[in-house]
């Protein structure tokens, strides 16, 4: 979605020459034949169109396979390093690949890193994965986004919070192992049956393979409170975030970077439970913009879940202030000028 935005953008005020590097399933790394043909397809193109760029951009990977796709690129672009810009959609699998456990890929990609023109990360928790490989100055913070569409207006915030009973609580990610859906599940299950009847549940999202959805759907089909919507866009997403009181993303997956559905759940008056975890923090304070629980921890998402049920009126005024500071920093108009400003700022050469 980020890439789109801001290629929307860069087409109003410059010729664009686009290379798809889109992977197009969850798993990371090159699983399969056809992943290995298609970097390969990307290199050929990157060698036909690098000789005419004046700027060149793109997103990396945080998976070790991902990471050796993107040296390859660094390879093709070496006459251009000092005109690329490289921007990290994640953060948290980055830290580790940069790090003393892997001692080999951070020289490796140290060789290239120094070189560039600009690295992008999400917020100042990112800064120091890149800090002692390239110069500060070339290293910018550019917050995440929520698309405009995903706004709702004051009014429909206040009517919202007007009613909270039941408790709307949703999930909206892709179902992968570490996101923290199945702790989610696994608490409101938990929960007594009087509680539950002031509880709507709804999950949404992608499974990596039909087995797990399998799984989660069997888990969820005695209990008439949760509902599982698949993937959802469009009027089906922004239904559920205006719907939603408390959105709920209690992730410790290891590629997360500065999930865009927090941003989107403020833009749409939710008030959010979530972890320390990667750049969350960069955008996120407990208790302001809602409550902080424990990774992997069942029993925190269940106290926070039995506070709020005591006293739901608690989110109505989080859902206010995150609605409002959300308008003032999170909007894709603030992300396109800042994109904008590095990457055309670029485009003249520098020393290296």
């Amino acid at each position: 979605m980020a890439c789109r935005v801001l290629l929307d953008a860069l087409k109003l005020r410059h010729q664009v020459e686009l290379v798809d590097l889109t992977k197009h399933d969850f798993r990371q790394g090159l699983s399969s034949l056809g992943r290995v043909s298609e970097v390969l397809k990307m290199a050929f193109a990157i060698l036909r169109k690098r000789r005419k760029a004046d700027l060149v951009y793109f997103t990396i990977s945080e998976s070790v396979a991902g990471n050796l796709k993107d040296i390859l690129f660094y390879v093709l672009l070496v006459g251009k390093l000092d005109r690329t810009v490289i921007h990290l959609h994640g953060g948290a699998g980055m830290r580790v690949l940069l790090s003393s456990r892997h001692p080999v890929i951070r020289w490796i990609n140290a060789v290239f890193l120094g070189r560039l023109r600009g690295v992008i990360v999400l917020g100042q928790r990112h800064v120091p994965t890149f800090a002692s490989l390239v110069p500060l100055s070339r290293i910018h913070v550019v917050q995440n986004f929520a698309l405009d569409d995903v706004f709702i207006s004051p009014e429909q915030v206040a009517r919202k919070f007007a009613k909270l009973r039941p408790l709307r609580l949703l999930f909206l990610s892709n179902l992968l192992p570490g996101k923290g859906h199945e702790e989610l599940l696994e608490a409101v299950l938990s929960l007594k049956p009087h509680q539950r009847d002031m509880l709507v549940v709804d999950f949404a999202g992608g499974f990596e393979t039909d087995d797990q959805r399998e799984v989660f759907v069997h888990k969820i089909s005695q209990a008439g409170f949760v509902r599982y919507h698949g993937s959802v866009a469009g009027e089906a997403k922004r239904a559920l975030l205006r719907d939603a009181h408390l959105f709920c993303l209690p992730t410790y997956y290891p590629y997360e970077g500065q999930p865009i559905s927090i941003l989107e759940a403020y833009a749409s008056g939710c008030a959010v439970m979530t972890t320390d975890h990667s750049g969350i923090f960069d955008v996120f304070t407990d208790n302001m913009n809602g409550f902080a629980v424990a990774k992997q921890s069942v029993q925190s998402i269940r106290d926070v879940l039995l506070q709020l049920l005591d006293a739901p009126e608690l989110l109505r005024e989080i859902g206010e202030f995150n609605r409002t500071i959300a308008d003032q920093r999170f909007r894709t108009r603030r992300y396109n000028m800042e994109i904008l400003e590095i990457i055309e700022g670029a485009a003249t050469p520098v020393s290296c």
